[in-house]
């Protein structure tokens, strides 16, 4: 996080299939701990959405990862072969860091309920696609 990763980020966001998300805090812990991150401080930052009561005892309740302007999504451990950290130690294998072609084409092909992050310039921070 500490270098400039244009570069490393040009083309690349992260897909979160929040429908299985946990809400384990796994991807808070672990991008914390990696750089050190006092309580209060994020590169990615996990979401409550709900609960909902939508009648005849149907709910919805979701957990989202969401990236914060912190997140490089690990540039430097993909340009060495290695997953993200948030996508490692993710338990329900909700978040994948990669390509956006790749990235877009798995999110047309899986469910509704689905969020692609990425940056749209140099500059500013991680955008949803919905």
């Amino acid at each position: 996080m500490a270098k400039d990763t244009k570069v490393e980020n040009a083309g690349y966001g992260m897909l979160i299939d929040y429908k299985y998300c946990t809400g384990c805090h796994s991807c808070e812990v672990s991008c914390q701990e990696r750089f050190g991150m006092p309580a209060g401080e994020f590169g990615i930052k996990l979401s409550q959405n709900g609960p909902w009561d939508h009648g005849n005892d149907n709910w919805e309740w979701n957990w989202v990862p969401i990236p914060t302007q912190k997140c490089d999504l690990c540039a430097d451990r993909r340009a060495a072969g290695k997953k993200a950290l948030c996508e490692q130690h993710c338990q329900a294998f909700v978040i994948t860091v990669g390509k956006l072609e790749d990235l877009v084409k798995q999110m047309d092909e899986g469910g509704k309920e689905q969020v692609l992050f990425n940056r749209t310039n140099d500059v500013a921070p991680l955008k949803a696609r919905y």
